[in-house]
């Protein structure tokens, strides 16, 4: 009896709940993707995940070949295609492994109906989360808001297996049903080509990702707890595009990290492997909010900020997505996210909190902008950072809490590595003035290459004042 293994955001062979479980049921397995743009709306795949998702799915097609198998592509309405294979190879089951979207939940909740109808077997499992959304919920049976309790109940609760391995063989059928090329797909952009620094920073795959932690697990995580905020460090794991499209899973990470810990301490969890176990419970944080709140990349958690009175500034806009802010650590993060497609986290906080507060331009601006431009776009956890940033969200940080980004520049980038790398027209300055370069002296521009909007713009907003608009506009959303 032929099962029908739909691959979704799990582009991996090992520790795949799902195909594990088509291959305990025996016969024939028939591996399926479907690029689904309509039913995902709004929120289908930006284009620097688009260019990620061509490249994991063509590891994954090798991936499957070695084994026996073959990687079919379709292009559709799931349930169309879905129905479609099925039929073409007499599939009387189909199983995946969930996802947790608005869209994805209501969808693939009428596809178990209608598959049933027809006298298919469905069903789905968790390779994305450490525990389930409807698992981990308070005293009164309600979700929590805030990730301190939430971060302690779910350790209380967790029980990890240890990750299967990838199979050796995947039973095929005899005849394979017709699938799409994926050149075909034009995932990838050819004119004009701006993902040269995709290719150069990032190896999509489950190797790829299987490598990154292996990089990471060990003495790069027990350093994590001091070396996170530095943007100028590699001190963090890079494993966020990875997990998002499930090419390792949040199991696999926690299980190699406290190996690689008790192996080097004799200890499961010292303190920079607990700062980055208590990071990936951020992730599974926003994937509880996004669950239980399905409008969260649509409207603020907090309902006094539905009337925040929001500015229309396309030009200030415009400058904060090139990097052209006048703020060096700002135009950094920007420009490594147009490089690279990521951004370091730490960053992210501050440019996130200059287009919010000292623009005053809408979170959701932001929202979308990285949506298209991060290989890491997920939304569960870009919806519930931006908001968590402007304040509205859960367990968000206090609309008072305004960035300054030349202290947070002078604090997180002392040395100024970060901002010479991303910003080189600053690269001359020396390390005081790096962070603020309208505050050097004529010659001190001068002799440093710099000229002030020129080579480089002056800042757009004065910090001091914008910060007290931002607090006024506050104060008068919340009256």
């Amino acid at each position: 009896m032929t099962t029908l293994l739909w691959f979704r955001s799990d582009l991996r062979l090992s520790d795949n709940p799902a195909l594990a479980a088509a291959l305990a049921h025996g016969g024939p397995i028939v591996p399926l993707f479907i690029l689904d743009d309509e039913d995902a709306g709004r929120w289908r795949a930006g284009g620097a995940s688009r260019w990620w998702l061509h490249h994991s799915l063509r590891t994954l097609a090798a991936d499957l070949a070695k084994r026996g198998s073959h990687l079919i592509l379709r292009r559709g309405p799931a349930e169309r295609e879905l129905d479609r294979v099925a039929g073409e190879v007499g599939a009387r089951k189909v199983v995946w492994n969930r996802r947790y979207e608005p869209w994805a939940v209501s969808r693939d909740e009428g596809l178990k109906a209608a598959l049933k109808g027809r006298g298919i077997t469905a069903r789905s499992f968790n390779a994305g989360l450490l525990r389930e959304p409807w698992e981990v919920v308070n005293g009164k049976g309600e979700p929590y808001r805030v990730f301190t309790p939430f971060w302690r109940a779910l350790r209380a609760g967790l029980d990890l297996p240890a990750p299967s391995e990838a199979p050796r063989h995947i039973p095929a059928p005899q005849v394979w049903p017709a699938g799409e090329a994926l050149g075909d797909w034009g995932l990838t952009p050819s004119r004009p080509d701006w993902a040269g620094g995709l290719r150069e920073t990032w190896t999509p795959g489950e190797s790829g990702g299987q490598e990154r932690l292996d990089a990471f697990a060990g003495r790069a995580s027990l350093a994590y707890g001091e070396a996170r905020n530095l943007p100028g460090r590699e001190g963090t794991s890079r494993l966020s595009p990875h997990l998002h499209f499930g090419e390792i899973g949040p199991r696999q990470v926690w299980r190699a990290l406290t190996a690689a810990a008790f192996a080097e301490t004799g200890d499961l969890t010292p303190s920079g492997v607990e700062v980055f176990l208590s990071e990936i419970a951020w992730r599974e944080f926003s994937h509880h909010l996004l669950f239980h709140a399905p409008a969260l990349p649509e409207q603020p958690l907090r309902p006094e900020f539905a009337a925040f009175p929001w500015i229309q500034d396309s030009k200030g806009l415009e400058a904060w997505r090139r990097g052209l802010t006048g703020y060096p650590i700002v135009d950094a993060g920007m420009r490594q996210l147009w490089a690279t497609g990521w951004m370091h986290n730490r960053v992210r906080m501050i440019v996130a909190s200059f287009l919010i507060k000292d623009l005053l331009i809408d979170w959701r601006e932001g929202q979308d902008w990285f949506w298209d431009t991060l290989v890491d776009a997920d939304l569960a956890n870009n919806s519930a950072s931006w908001q968590w940033v402007a304040g509205s969200g859960a367990d968000a940080a206090p609309y008072f809490r305004v960035f300054n980004p030349v202290t947070q520049g002078q604090k997180f980038d002392p040395d100024g590595a970060y901002v010479r790398r991303w910003v080189p027209e600053l690269a001359a300055l020396p390390d005081k003035l790096l962070h603020a370069p309208w505050t050097a002296r004529p010659l001190e521009l001068a002799d440093a290459g710099v000229r002030l909007g020129v080579t480089y713009p002056a800042p757009i907003v004065d910090h001091a004042i914008a910060r007290e608009r931002a607090l006024a506009a506050y104060a008068l959303a919340r009256a």
